[in-house]
Formats: structure tokens, C-alpha cells, sequence
């Protein structure tokens, strides 16, 4: 790829420079990095899995030896007891998303949280009922808004109100979904959206959301599985009445792995419905074995189910990761790859085939996913990646989704990408 270097602006030597002035270089290394062809991968999919930090082995590894030394008794005795093991993650977590830690909890999967959380925030009556979320939204959010609806009687016909792009645009505007919520103002029970959209990598505003949806007395709510540990989060501060994440993208925590929750501590003593398990139960009572649920107080009242010990155990490692490397650097590096990568594929573009993609991703509200919107021929550059040792993602119908991933990324690997993009063309 040597011969394409003079056609962009920041070059490999630029890169390897800026690598070396990195503040968080290091982290790369404590990272299994996929090989292709023998070498390292430039791997952008961490919007889609994260890739296995080398601790997590070690984190696994204390808790199967404290189940072989323990049994039964590992629940309160070990390194960790895995009685309140949730709690280990907790401290980490609020300050990852910005919450007290008695807003946040650890627990299930993304999509089970998101009906369980829900069961207590949407109630809808005869004048509220309907529920406002983004157009396009990600598969698993538009079956649970569906049947959550569904289940309260509600025909989705009626009841759901998406907020689209507008013609000849991919993204939402701020001003659009304002006017939405203030036109059916009287009639909405519920606001959700993502953080980051998955489709077009685009942030939403989330405090702005917010305000207005309080504003018309609504509940507002967010699926954050591609914001958490992707952009910085302050869900305290901006009064975000719910959210739930996954781990397993920018969280870097194993695939499928456990999800987190943010519920807003004015909620605590609201009486809120929910559906009851023996974890959520309190914890100083939980082995009387009662009739009579007392929840634990704050999110951890929501629990269901006793920890899943050894997939918590690794995301643990990767946490222990965030709170050393801190969201600020974090952020500030991404930014700087995701402008970077921006700026060398549209030179890319300039340099011959200028249809070949879009980016779709805004200029301004972005994290660290750009979206490229792709002709015919997405087919052939997606393989075409692939063959240079680039992993990457595509979705329907034909969007390649790349992100650069602070942690693990270098702005090398951005270079790289920009000359393999070259030799497609040429």
C-alpha cells in the first residue's frame, strides 16, 4: 500500500508519530488483537464485540478456583463472595455512566432489562398512552417497545409515535423530535431512544431529550448499548429517568454478556410496579425466606437473579481497565480517530470514485462509529476489506460500519484503513 501514502494528507510516518504520543497507546497491548493472514487485523467491529482484554483470564480464573476450593461456599467466602458480587462492579459502573452508585446495577441481559424496566415505567391510562422512540431503531428495541404496548392494550398502530429523518436526510434533528413531543404532548406516556443510533452512529442529545420529555410530563428512557463506554454519560445530572446498556460492544466484556442498569434515584419512592425476584429482595432479610417482597433499596431492587459469577467476573477486568484509563482520554482519543478517519475517506473519495460511498454519520454528533452508506459495489469493497486485513460490519441494506476504538485502536490502523479504501479503486 506503499504506492497510495503520497495521496493523503496525514501519512503512515504522521500516524506512527502521533501513536507515540499517545497517552493510552499501552492499552493496546492488553488486548488480544484478531490476526488475519498472519498479522494483526485492523479491527474497527468493537460497536459490535469488543475485543477480550488479556485480565480477563486472570478475573475468570480466581473465581473457578475459589468454586473448587468452595463449593456452595464460595457465596461467602473467596476472594470475591458471589453473594454480593454485583456490588464489586458497582463504583465503577456509576462513574462509567455518571450515576450514584445506588442508581446502578449490574444484572441480566440487555433486552430482558429493558422489559423489566419498563414494566415499571410505562403506564399508560385512557389520555397517555403512546410511546415516542427513533425511526430505524435497532431490531431488539422494536420488538420490546411493540410488545410492551401490545401487552397494555395498545395497537402499535396508534400508540407508537417514530420519529424519522427528514427527505433526502439520514439523520434526526434535535428541533424535529421537540416539535413531535410538544404536538402530542397531552397523549404521550413514554420517550425512548438510543444513545448513539446503530444504524448511522449518530449521538443523540440525550439531556435535551431529556428536559423536553419531562417538560410535557413524560417518562424518558434510553437503550445506551452503543453509548456506554463509547461517548461520556452524565445520566444523574441530566435526570434520565431509566437506561440500560449491554457490556459486550465498547464495554469489551465477552459476547452476550451481563447488561447494566440506571434507574434515577427520584424514582426510588415513587411505588413503581415491577416484577419481583429473590435477588431484588433485601439483602439483610433475603435468607428469612418470607412471603412478602421488600425491595433492596435503589436499582439493585430490580434484581431478579443471583449473579452470573464468571461473566461478571470478566467484565470486572474490563472496568478495572476504564476507571485507569478514565472516559475523559478515552473520548478525547476517539474523537480524534473518528475526525481522522472521517477526513482521510473523504480524501479517499477525492481521489477517484466519488460515489463509491456516503458517510452518514453527522459531523457533529458523533462517537466512535462512522456509518458509510455504500452503492451496488458494497458487496466487493466489504470483501475487498476483508482481503487487506480490515474487520468491520455491515447492515442492511448496505451501510459498512467502522469504529475506532480508543483502547485498542491506533491511529495507524486509521492510515491503514484509508490506503486499503485506496487500493479498492484502484
Amino acid at each position: 500500500m506503499a504506492t497510495f501514502a503520497a495521496m493523503l494528507s496525514f501519512s503512515l510516518n504522521d500516524a506512527i508519530e502521533w501513536d507515540a504520543n499517545d497517552p493510552l497507546a499501552s492499552y493496546r497491548e492488553q488486548f488480544h488483537i484478531p490476526l488475519v493472514n498472519g498479522k494483526e487485523s485492523i479491527y474497527l467491529c468493537g460497536n459490535s464485540l469488543g475485543l477480550m482484554p488479556k485480565t480477563a483470564r486472570k478475573y475468570l480464573d480466581q473465581e473457578f478456583k475459589d468454586w473448587a476450593e468452595f463449593g456452595v461456599e464460595g457465596h461467602f467466602k473467596g476472594k470475591s463472595p458471589w453473594f454480593h458480587y454485583h456490588k464489586f462492579l458497582t463504583k465503577q459502573t456509576s462513574s462509567l455512566v455518571g450515576a450514584l452508585d445506588s442508581e446502578v446495577v449490574v444484572m441480566n441481559q440487555l433486552s430482558v432489562n429493558l422489559q423489566l424496566i419498563l414494566t415499571s415505567f410505562y403506564k399508560p391510562n385512557a389520555s397517555r398512552f403512546k410511546i415516542v422512540m427513533e425511526a430505524g431503531a435497532f431490531p431488539s428495541d422494536m420488538y420490546v417497545i411493540e410488545t410492551q404496548l401490545k401487552l397494555h392494550g395498545v395497537d402499535p398502530k396508534t400508540g407508537l409515535i417514530e420519529v424519522e429523518p427528514r427527505a433526502g436526510e439520514t439523520s434526526i434533528r434535535q428541533e424535529d423530535i421537540e416539535a413531535i413531543l410538544e404536538e402530542d404532548k397531552d397523549q404521550i406516556a413514554l420517550v425512548f431512544f438510543s444513545g448513539v443510533q446503530y444504524y448511522t452512529g449518530q449521538t443523540f442529545n440525550i439531556e435535551k431529550i431529556t428536559q423536553k420529555t419531562h417538560e410535557i410530563g413524560a417518562i424518558c428512557g434510553f437503550d445506551l448499548a452503543h453509548a456506554a463506554g463509547n461517548i461520556p454519560l452524565k445520566l444523574h445530572d441530566w435526570k434520565v429517568d431509566f437506561a440500560a446498556w449491554c457490556s459486550y460492544k465498547y464495554l469489551n466484556s465477552g459476547p452476550g454478556n451481563v447488561s447494566g442498569v440506571f434507574i434515577h434515584e427520584n424514582n426510588f419512592k415513587t411505588n413503581l410496579p415491577r416484577l419481583a425476584g429473590w435477588w431484588g429482595h433485601k439483602e439483610d432479610v433475603r435468607f428469612e425466606m418470607k412471603k412478602g417482597f421488600i425491595p433492596e433499596p435503589g436499582a439493585a431492587g430490580w434484581q431478579l437473579s443471583n449473579a452470573p459469577v464468571f461473566g461478571m467476573a470478566v467484565h470486572r477486568a474490563s472496568l478495572d481497565l476504564f476507571e485507569e484509563a478514565g472516559m475523559k482520554k478515552l473520548s478525547a482519543k476517539s474523537n480524534a480517530l473518528t475526525q481522522m478517519m472521517r477526513k482521510l475517506l473523504i480524501e479517499v473519495l477525492e481521489h477517484g470514485n466519488s460515489d463509491l460511498f456516503k458517510i452518514i454519520t453527522p459531523v457533529n454528533d458523533f462517537g466512535a462509529q462512522l456509518s458509510l452508506l455504500t452503492d451496488d459495489s458494497w458487496k466487493h469493497l466489504f470483501e475487498h476489506l476483508e482481503k487487506q486485513g480490515v474487520i468491520c460490519d455491515w447492515r442492511e441494506p448496505n451501510v459498512i460500519r467502522m469504529a475506532a476504538v480508543p483502547f485498542y485502536n491506533s491511529m495507524q490502523d486509521v492510515v491503514k484503513l484509508a490506503e486499503a479504501f485506496l487500493s479498492f479503486k484502484n
